[in-house]
């Protein structure tokens, strides 16, 4: 393709064929409004000339660019990874395109990321950050758009969403090392003021040693760590508290917790049993492997963007709380 084909525009294809501008739009976004012979012509120009029509072009007749946002807080995490591939599928069955943006789990940086796809038109977003601080709610209700959480919670409903049952799943692990009689189970979360983690994954973890009547000890919560080396300074701190069992919310600071134990002498599961919670290939990865809450992290992006699609086409959803179903995975790392 020569250069004028590779930079031809709407304009050339319009001067070409005698028609407007808005003429070629709408035969670009497939109305029924052109008549044949003339969307023939449109389309042998498009065809000739080498017309790229870009999304924001599309929108101008359509009001839709169909392209969606992701905005994921750690592109690196395998969690959120997978989380993209069930958005990514669904969007392509659907006709939209994905743009990913990726905000290291700042609040300033994901309040950037949303006023940019706005700026970028996108006709939707989904939202996998897990602070949803009124800050970011407030850009998100500014850009006008539908928007869905993925494995994300915000207060009290405030927006769509697709999880699993948080609390449930934490108590039911944290239970899982209680009825073994460990009497000192030690829990981390990624924070110690987001919803996911306060009101639902330590929700759970407290209501599990309530029920088994042990106190609740603070010292034996941990927050802060979000990768592998954070996980391997923690194990340090788990560990002065004779901890012999922790919950991790992280699957790769679960991995740092664990080769950190072992290198100072530790023996898992004999002296410290170990369960994360997200099944990720670091689960398997590890020696010994990790036992772990296996969350459907494809389907949650999958459920996620179909979703979105409904809101979109402004259909109504039956339901915008939707909690998909958790297995607990047993594997080394648990007696």
């Amino acid at each position: 393709m020569d250069e004028q084909k590779k930079n031809a525009t709407i304009y050339d294809v319009a001067a070409a064929v005698g028609v407007s501008l808005a003429t070629v739009s709408r035969v670009v976004n497939g109305s029924d409004s052109v008549r044949p012979a003339t969307r023939d012509k449109v389309l042998a120009a498009i065809e000739e000339l080498g017309y790229q029509p870009n999304a924001v072009a599309r929108g101008l007749a359509s009001k839709k660019t169909t392209t969606v946002g992701v905005v994921m807080p750690d592109i690196t995490n395998l969690f959120y990874s997978e989380l993209t591939r069930g958005i990514d599928d669904i969007a392509r069955m659907y006709r939209y395109d994905v743009l990913l943006t990726n905000t290291d789990d700042e609040e300033e940086q994901a309040v950037t990321a949303i006023k940019n796809l706005a700026q970028k038109q996108v006709d939707g977003i989904i939202f996998m950050g897990t602070k949803l601080s009124d800050k970011v709610l407030l850009a998100i209700k500014a850009t006008g758009v539908p928007v869905v959480l993925a494995g994300s919670v915000a207060e009290n409903g405030a927006l769509p969403s697709v999880n699993i049952d948080y609390e449930a799943a934490f108590e039911k692990v944290t239970s899982l090392f209680l009825d073994k009689k460990h009497e000192k189970v030690a829990l981390t979360l990624g924070s110690n003021d987001r919803t996911i983690d306060q009101k639902f994954r330590l929700a759970g973890y407290q209501k599990a040693l309530q029920q088994a009547k042990i106190a609740y000890d603070d010292a034996l919560v941990f927050t802060g760590a979000k990768n592998y080396a954070d996980g391997q300074k923690l194990a340090d701190e788990i560990l002065a508290q004779k901890a012999d069992a922790v919950v991790v919310y992280d699957d790769e600071v679960a991995l740092g917790i664990l080769n950190a134990a072992q290198d100072a002498g530790k023996k898992v599961p004999d002296d410290l049993e170990i369960i994360s919670s997200n099944n990720t290939t670091y689960t398997l990865v590890a020696r010994p492997e990790l036992s772990s809450i296996d969350q459907p992290k494809y389907d949650i992006g999958a459920v996620a963007m179909r979703m979105l699609t409904k809101l979109m086409n402004k259909e109504e959803l039956g339901d915008d709380q939707i909690t998909l179903p958790y297995t607990l995975v047993e594997r080394a790392s648990t007696k």
